[in-house]
């Protein structure tokens, strides 16, 4: 198998993946929420597209759970900031995001995403996820820490302290002086073996999906009053306030002519700066 049929081989696998997952997903929010997703599929002018779909339900007041396939070239602005880009601008990137805004604040707000990158002279795995509570619960913290911990440690031993850190870095609003939320776990450029690799990104993608159901089946019906909806509201201006100034996601989406509607599909369903 050559060099360029093994990548493509690796890019079917990845993409692959990434709409199992998305089934996976939108199956299991839906049974619990008893919501349907609305789905649009999207395609890009430069080559690829998507398939977005978003719930506005009675416990996921909005989520959204996005996979796509873009190929094409990088603009001269964005190629000094992609690895083996450097002779040739061309690139494929495949990946899912999912942000869940939850109507009761007592429950975090989620988000997760994973994608596969492949240049000219490189490919490599990136992504994360991470809570946003407008209520922090330690319960609930802990839970969430402890399981990507429990994930992480058979395919690294230090990928949980490393990615945590990276984490907390990057979900840092840094004009606010302020972290986003209580942190979980973020890495790039993870290229050792792609067999590994792929079946770690899996791992973490399962972990994700399955945490989200139990915390929500846990407290989907805890009590909250006016108050806590106000401090929801405060805490999603926060939210919309990292998605535009710092998200790599949101401004890789823009810069390579990505679908607007699928890039801000992030979103809270609203937010106040009162």
């Amino acid at each position: 198998m050559g060099m360029s049929e093994l990548v493509q081989n690796q890019q079917k696998q990845a993409e692959k993946w990434f709409k199992e997952l998305r089934n996976q997903m939108v199956g299991a929010i839906q049974k619990v929420d008893g919501s349907t997703f609305q789905e649009n599929e999207w395609q890009r002018p430069g080559g690829g597209g998507g398939l977005m779909s978003i719930l506005k339900g009675e416990i996921f007041e909005k989520v959204g759970v996005n996979i796509s396939t873009v190929h094409g070239e990088f603009s001269e602005e964005f190629r000094g900031n992609m690895p083996g880009t450097e002779e040739d601008p061309s690139f494929w990137a495949s990946g899912i995001s999912v942000v869940a805004h939850m109507k009761n604040p007592k429950i975090a707000a989620a988000h997760f995403n994973t994608r596969y990158i492949t240049t000219k002279g490189k490919q490599w795995f990136g992504g994360g996820c991470d809570l946003t509570p407008a209520i922090p619960e330690d319960k609930e913290t802990e839970n969430f820490h402890e399981g990507l911990k429990r994930t992480c440690d058979p395919h690294d031993k230090e990928y949980y302290e490393k990615f945590k850190k990276q984490c907390d870095e990057y979900f840092y609003l840094k004009h606010r002086k302020e972290p986003r939320g209580v942190g979980g776990v973020f890495f790039d450029y993870i290229s050792n073996n792609f067999e590994k690799d792929l079946f770690f990104i899996k791992d973490i993608g399962q972990y994700f999906i399955n945490f989200i159901i139990d915390n929500v089946n846990r407290k989907k019906d805890f009590d909250y009053n006016k108050d806590d909806l106000r401090t929801l509201s405060q805490k999603r201006s926060r939210y919309v306030e990292f998605n535009l100034l710092y998200d790599r996601g949101t401004l890789f989406g823009l810069k390579t002519g990505g679908n607007i509607d699928a890039i801000l599909m992030s979103m809270p369903p609203e937010a106040k700066w009162n």
